[in-house]
């Protein structure tokens, strides 16, 4: 079975070698590497691995902590190699089919960011409703969302702004940036983590601003 592996680790020559050697003693065959971010000496990365079957996930855990200073964040279920080109590929659907484009970027969002769902929402006064969403964005309507207009990307934080409970449910981590007018929004959610990084914000808000502008012209 595939797993998705996000490891916090030293930023130093040989630390990503050694925990793919460990991984590799566990019987884990690592399919693919994203660097997700890299800040004050640490690195973070996606790991896609494949797990001999019947070997539970646990051991992905033991074996790349047995590296000193390397702390798995989060391990979850994943199909197929890692692709860091889906950003383009999502950019040049939507500039083929603009009609579609809101659908067409909350349908892409999830694959690139390695999330559960996504959807877009419109604010109208006090209540808000989607215009577009991915297959698996939970079916709610979405409230008042008080914390509309954004001017930047946002972890999103349920005890700071109110979102739907079905939103939050099975410990989903939320993303949000704003697209288009100003009292539109793109959500992501990520359930059971990993939190949203810095660096993953300032994709989705670059992602989101220029499909705005795109649509926009």
């Amino acid at each position: 079975m595939s797993y998705l592996l996000r490891i916090v680790l030293p930023d130093k020559p040989g630390s990503l070698g050694a925990v793919a050697t460990a991984l590799g003693n566990a019987g884990a065959d690592i399919l693919g590497v994203d660097v997700v971010e890299r800040s004050h000496g640490h690195a973070i990365d996606d790991l896609a691995v494949e797990l001999s079957a019947g070997r539970p996930p646990d051991v992905l855990i033991t074996a790349a902590e047995s590296i000193p200073g390397v702390q798995v964040e989060s391990v979850r279920p994943h199909s197929g190699r890692l692709d860091t080109h889906r950003e383009l590929e999502l950019i040049e659907d939507i500039a083929a089919d603009p009609a579609n484009g809101p659908a067409l970027l909350a349908a892409g969002v999830p694959r690139i960011f390695r999330a559960g769902w996504a959807l877009i929402a419109t604010r109208d006064g006090t209540r808000a409703y989607r215009i577009a969403e991915s297959p698996a964005a939970p079916e709610t309507r979405a409230g008042d969302l008080a914390w509309l207009p954004l001017t930047h990307a946002i972890v999103i934080d349920p005890a700071v702004h109110v979102v739907p409970e079905l939103w939050t449910d099975l410990d989903t981590e939320l993303a949000a940036a704003p697209f288009g007018p100003p009292t539109q929004v793109l959500v992501v959610g990520r359930p059971g983590g990993p939190a949203f990084r810095r660096s993953e914000l300032a994709r989705l808000n670059h992602l989101a601003g220029i499909v705005t502008t795109m649509l926009s012209v």
